[in-house]
């Protein structure tokens, strides 16, 4: 088995292949990182891995009131993931290419990445400035049916997307061309879809492109009956998660 050493990032959000995301990076620990990282020469990949924390807190308690006002200062690379941090995250992350990042005047980074591979995570290093994994590539099989279903899947997500623009009470204006190939499909919907952490997690890992697609196929038949009674919804970006602020 081939595994891979990466800095680790957990989020309260599942980063998928092909998702951009935006952080803003404030904490010492991750701009420790950060630091790090743009070591690396610009023509290298800047990687780091992303994975959903399953139990615990994205930004650790730094101050009286930060961001709990009866919270304790606590520091440290595994500050808020208790003390075995492997047993709070989901174990399968993806992994972060960040094309950009931007040092502020006041330390702070600006960083936008994308998703590239699925990875599972192995075990967790909290003995540097921030957290590192051993990591393993998760591969990606196409399964039975997949383009099928990719066909079924893109159907149901223009219908998704013309119940959550009425919802809105805007017009439809996705401003790209969807895709057709059914992994690009299967990580696209995933991304989009206005779902909880838990169910964006089961599509990441789920054992192959064909299974995810028949999971998103019964997920937006039953969002889009459910729009149908609900006045308005939060706006989602197709590409796009919400900008963290770790």
């Amino acid at each position: 088995m081939t595994t891979v050493r990466l800095p680790l990032f957990p989020l309260n959000t599942v980063l998928f292949p092909g998702l951009v995301l935006p952080l803003n990076v404030f904490e010492e620990r991750y701009r420790a990182m950060m630091r790090e990282l743009l070591k690396t020469p610009e023509d290298e990949p800047r990687r780091f891995a992303v994975v959903a924390i399953r139990d615990g807190h994205e930004v650790a308690p730094s101050a009286p009131g930060m961001p709990d006002p009866t919270a304790v200062p606590d520091r440290g690379p595994a500050s808020g993931f208790g003390a075995d941090p492997l047993r709070s995250f989901h174990k399968v992350g993806c992994v972060a290419d960040a094309a950009t990042i931007r040092e502020r005047a006041d330390g702070t980074f600006e960083v936008l990445a994308t998703g590239t591979t699925r990875v599972r995570l192995l075990s967790v290093d909290a003995s540097g400035p921030y957290l590192t994994a051993e990591l393993e590539t998760v591969a990606e099989e196409p399964g039975d049916e997949a383009g099928t279903l990719a066909e079924g899947v893109l159907r149901a997500f223009r219908q998704y997307q013309k119940r959550l623009a009425g919802a809105r009470e805007r017009s439809l204006a996705t401003g790209a061309d969807l895709p057709d190939e059914p992994g690009v499909v299967s990580y696209l919907v995933a991304a989009a879809m206005v779902l909880d952490t838990p169910t964006k997690q089961r599509l990441l890992q789920a054992p192959d492109t064909a299974s995810r697609l028949r999971d998103e196929l019964k997920l937006l038949r039953a969002e889009t009956a459910v729009i149908r009674n609900l006045p308005s919804l939060p706006a989602v970006d197709l590409t796009r998660g919400p900008t963290s602020l770790n």
